[in-house]
């Protein structure tokens, strides 16, 4: 079994993602974004490799626009 990485808001926003913590919520809720995994009552991440799949739909989505 591979092993995934999960990522924390710091890593999010390394990555180029910037959204208040607001509107990353809305996004996840609208099936726009990755949903987080929850590792405790105040503790949350996200899976790398959903988050590098969705950077890498958005980037080819940019080229099919053109």
């Amino acid at each position: 079994m591979k092993i995934t990485r999960l990522l924390g808001w710091q890593d999010l926003r390394d990555r180029g993602i910037r959204w208040s913590r607001q509107h990353t919520l809305a996004q996840e809720k609208r099936g726009k974004f990755p949903r987080r995994v929850r590792l405790g009552p105040n503790s949350i991440a996200w899976r790398e490799d959903e988050i590098d799949g969705w950077i890498a739909e958005r980037s080819a989505a940019r080229h099919e626009a053109v």
